[in-house]
């Protein structure tokens, strides 16, 4: 046979084109629209519909960015389109066709909503899914509102200023394209979608084999039985060509894809969250709509937040959207308050995320939800096993892995180990994609990717259009439908995830492990970006902590009332800012303003809450009887105060800097510190060892100024040459004394710091505090600290410990970490020696070594403190930084775990009667870590305490409560009865022992 191959091909597209797809659609009607334009922020449906609408044409300009315009439809079908008895002829369908001017893909442009006059929602419109069943035998009327959302594309990566509202401008971006009724060939859509899917699977097949001329021979038969002049009269007959290409089952041996609907809605990223709540009502009416029509149509939603937003703003859509729940159709997946980052969040954050999301799903649903679903977060934490074990879920997915620009993970599917032993359940799909329109080359891929073959046979694939959502359309499900069992095809069928992990971890019993962290190698930027919203989380976290410790004190010693509903609430909204494009800095600036004002506002409702309950504790009186009472909220002792507990402070001798040589020194009798005359550290000794920590040759403090152009992806990424341009910043524009501080003023670019380092009585951590004005254009700053220790892995704390990395570079996997994210400590050590960095606020750091010629090791530890990228946010990190870092020398872990408490939990003194406070709880052994004390979620009034295990070993210790209680037990993290390492002796004696880094919860009933 002639090898016509290419010539049937470029017919069979060809004909596609110009004659199938314009045939799916047979006849067009007008219909009658007038609109109105909401003058700034959107309004709910019932507003809207009371406005004065004027008639508006095809073809009008629209939208402000941002801007919102309701349209209202009105008609009804031709007769023509009817038979005599007024039904619709068989194969026919009738529909709205709305374009409000799509300017490109599904989630980034303009959108639509459309309601019945009673408020109720019909579904969404977006780029690939802008129809509207209608229903023939009633008259049209319904309301649309169109969301003029900028087109904000990631191409090329430039400023913008779409990015917020206030320099977006006013002028319209969108014209209205159509809206019409429309007659749809259904017998033509099926052909169309066969075509799809059998050319799909014929270009992703090699040539040279027979399954693809198979299907290439039957397109030919039906390219020469479809009239070109009739394919609305010779469609069937074209689909029965096809018939037997179809019937052909796939092999025995195909890898099986459990195809589960999805839409990864980001709760903020290239919009403002107003947006993002729209968006999941316009997915989520579409998903429902879906679920009408296919009864085994599946969607996993995670984010209890969005189903939060949907119950509260559009309360009929939640009402349905729980009837499907019901069904098994409409999934909550994920047991957390939003998709959050999991490298920055603290400990009791991270824990709140899975408290706050798996309570949402078992109050509105009844649910107690079984995954972590975590597909697009840059990187994941290796304290993340335990919390979701302590969580109880059972399993984890993410897919973000695969974006690695270094190294493939050798797993699809796997245990994941974390820090302290807990293994999870895992799976990537191999996809490669959350979003998958299920193409051929997605399920091709999916299958020659998987790397358990021989052992395992089944992956999860995530179908629908993602990011800014829309999800699955019938599009899709046309071809779940077409390759459940296809030769050349993985099986593929309708699912859950939770079908997928019992299936995948029944015929996996022993998969391989993977140990530690899953770092991504991409997007180490966001470890630093947006400086302003990464302190405002630390300090939230740390506020919140103080709010609930001293409002639970306050509840059990003096019977106050206990804020239930304002904590739940600000926990909420920090939560949600802890979202995976927000934290790390990777919004448009609408985003980043909204989170700053947002944690302004929670400091100052925090700050009530803290006051009265000090206020309580204190107590009341006036005059001489008055004493400054100190509060320490941290796990240690501080200034001679308990920690958890109040008491009178030790007072301290201000440690006043000395002139030496040009420059000065700081001494406490515990560390001294030598400043050069250019505001540098040349000596930092600690007397217990009399080692000095700064490497020979070297000097500490010293800011370095990086050129920051990263190939792609600005606010995200930093790439490894940015260190091969730097700018040691040296020059000081004056040096001198206020006080018991040496301030540094220095100037570079068009830009100013200003450091004042200070030495407290008693201390073992010098501190110095960055007063930063920064108007720099993609520049990264850094402060660097090399120091004298030989150290070939460095320490930096995460939730609930630390976890350990190397400072060289033996493999490619060693070297991909050139960039890595630590709380609020780094420790870099060895065997009797160490030095521990510490922070108030700063996440990305650098850590590495080098040989020098004198025989001896230099590590430097850096941190990163601020960038300027220009996109999506022009303006990201400019202006005003305050930034608190520490560096102690002959440090140990131990040492390191307490400074940053120390700097991070500033005591709070108060004038009131009371002398002391004892604390709710005490710990005999200091590497257990008192993290949280509250009031139980149930609002029974029974004490919450969360510790765990800080420095990597054993531990036993002795828990002394300092209330009265019935009865101690241990939980979950959603405070559930739950077997622990716990003993209580005959006379109520509290024993703890904990393997390295575990963490424990207790309820003590009250």
């Amino acid at each position: 046979m002639h090898d016509n191959r290419q010539l049937v091909e470029g017919r069979l597209a060809r004909f596609n084109d110009e004659r199938v797809t314009p045939a799916v659609y047979q006849a067009f009607a007008p219909v009658t629209i007038t609109a109105w334009t909401v003058p700034d922020e959107p309004v709910p449906f019932a507003d809207a519909v009371r406005q004065k609408y004027s008639p508006i044409d095809i073809g009008t300009a629209w939208g402000k960015p941002w801007g919102t315009m309701w349209i209202h439809a009105t008609g009804s079908i031709p007769k023509e389109w009817l038979d005599s008895r007024g039904r619709l002829p068989r194969g026919l369908a009738t529909e709205l066709l709305v374009d409000p001017g799509f300017t490109g893909g599904p989630g980034f442009n303009a959108e639509g909503l459309v309601f019945r006059p009673d408020g109720s929602t019909v579904k969404a419109i977006s780029p690939y899914n802008a129809y509207v069943p209608v229903d023939h035998r009633q008259p049209l009327d319904v309301y649309i509102e169109a969301a003029a959302n900028p087109d904000i594309g990631i191409s090329g990566f430039r400023p913008t200023a779409l990015g917020d509202k206030a320099t977006a401008g006013d002028g319209p971006i969108y014209k209205l394209a159509r809206v019409q009724f429309a007659l749809r060939n259904t017998v033509v859509w099926e052909l169309q979608q066969d075509i799809a899917v059998l050319g799909g699977l014929m270009h992703a097949l090699p040539v040279d084999l027979p399954r693809r001329h198979e299907i290439l021979r039957a397109f030919e038969r039906m390219l020469d039985i479809v009239d070109p002049e009739d394919v609305a009269g010779t469609a069937a007959a074209g689909r029965a060509a096809l018939a037997d290409a179809f019937a052909k089952p796939a092999y025995a041996s195909a890898h099986n894809l459990i195809a589960v609907g999805h839409a990864h809605i980001d709760s903020a990223w290239l919009w403002p969250i107003r947006e993002t709540i729209r968006k999941c009502a316009r997915t989520f009416s579409n998903m429902v709509d879906l679920m009408d029509r296919y009864p085994d149509f599946t969607f996993a939603c995670s984010s209890a937040q969005q189903f939060a937003w949907i119950k509260e703003h559009y309360p009929e859509l939640f009402t349905r959207i729980k009837a499907k729940v019901r069904a098994g159709q409409f999934i909550p997946v994920g047991s957390m308050w939003v998709e959050a980052d999991t490298n920055m969040p603290g400990g009791e954050a991270m824990a709140r995320q899975f408290v706050a999301g798996k309570r949402f799903f078992l109050d509105e649903f009844g649910l107690d939800t079984l995954e972590a679903w975590l597909p697009d977060s840059f990187g994941y934490s290796a304290a993340l096993p335990q919390i979701v074990k302590s969580a109880g879920a059972d399993y984890f997915l993410t897919q973000k892995i695969s974006w690695n620009q270094t190294n493939r993970m050798p797993h699809h599917t796997f245990a994941w180990e974390g820090i302290d032993g807990t293994r999870v359940f895992t799976h990537f799909p191999p996809v490669d994609k959350y979003n998958s329109e299920l193409h051929a080359n997605d399920l091709a891929h999916a299958q020659s990717n998987y790397r358990e073959q021989g052992v395992g046979t089944v992956s999860l694939i995530p179908f629908g259009y993602g990011d800014g959502g829309g999800g699955a359309t019938r599009e899709m499900l046309a071809v779940t439908e077409r390759v459940r069992s296809l030769e050349g095809s993985p099986t593929m069928e309708l699912g859950t995830p939770i079908d997928f992990f019992r299936r995948a971890e029944a015929e996996y019993p022993t998969p391989p492990v993977w140990s530690g962290e899953l770092y991504l190698e991409i997007h180490r930027g966001t470890y630093t970006t947006q400086a302003n919203t990464k302190q405002g989380n630390r300090r939230s976290e740390h506020l919140l902590r103080e709010a609930e410790l001293w409002a639970a004190t306050a509840s059990v010693r003096s019977g106050v009332e206990y804020p239930y509903a304002e904590l739940e609430e600000i926990w909420h909204l920090v939560l949600l800012q802890q979202f995976h494009d927000i934290l790390p800095g990777s919004s448009i600036a609408w985003v980043h303003h909204d989170a700053e004002r947002n944690y302004t506002a929670i400091a100052g409702r925090l700050e009530k809450v803290i006051a009265a309950a000090l206020a309580a504790l204190s107590g009341k009186g006036s005059g001489r009887g008055r004493k400054a009472l100190t509060f320490n909220a941290g796990p240690y002792e501080r200034d001679g105060v308990a920690g958890l507990g109040a008491g009178i402070a030790e007072a301290a001798d201000e440690v006043v800097p000395q002139k030496y040589r040009r420059g000065y020194v700081l001494d406490n009798g515990v560390i001294r510190a030598v400043i050069s005359a250019k505001g540098l550290i040349t000596s930092l000794t600690d007397y217990a060892t009399g080692r000095e920590a700064i490497a020979p040759g070297t000097v500490g403090n010293l800011l370095q100024l990086h050129r920051d152009i990263p190939n792609q992806w600005d606010a995200w990424d930093i790439d490894e040459f940015y260190r091969r341009n730097v700018t040691d910043l040296t020059t000081v524009e004056s040096l001198s004394v206020d006080g018991d501080e040496v301030v540094v003023e220095r100037v570079f670019g068009t830009s100013r710091i200003t450091q004042r380092l200070r030495l407290a009585a008693g201390s073992a951590a010098l501190e110095i505090v960055n007063d930063i004005d920064w108007q720099e254009s993609q520049k990264l700053l850094k402060l660097a600290f090399p120091v004298d220790v030989h150290a070939d892995r460095s320490a930096s704390e995460t939730q609930f410990g630390h976890v350990f990395r190397p400072t060289h570079s033996n493999t490619s996997w060693d070297v991909a970490k050139f960039e890595i994210c630590a709380h609020r400590w780094v420790h870099v050590g060895e065997p009797g020696y160490g030095v521990a960095v510490a922070n108030d606020s700063t996440y990305g750091h650098d850590i590495g070594r080098r040989t020098r010629d004198d025989g001896g090791t230099t590590t430097t530890i850096r941190l990163s403190l601020l960038r300027a990228p220009h996109y999506p946010d022009p303006t990201a990190d400019l202006g005003h930084h305050v930034l608190r870092v520490s560096i102690s020398p002959g440090a140990s872990i131990a040492d390191a775990v307490a400074e940053g408490y120390r700097m991070n939990l500033r005591p709070r003194t108060v004038r009131g009667t009371e002398s002391s406070v004892e604390p709710l709880v005490r710990v005999s052994n200091p590497a257990v870590v008192v993290e949280a004390v509250k009031l139980a979620e149930d609002r029974s009034g029974d004490v919450i305490v969360r510790m765990y295990e800080s420095r990597g070993g054993k531990a036993e210790a002795m828990l002394t409560a300092g209330f009265d209680y019935s009865s101690v037990e241990c939980t979950d993290l959603l405070e559930r009865t739950t077997d622990g390492p716990v003993t209580v002796g005959a006379e109520g004696a509290i024993t703890l022992r904990l393997r390295p880094f575990q963490l424990v919860t207790l309820r003590f009933a009250t």
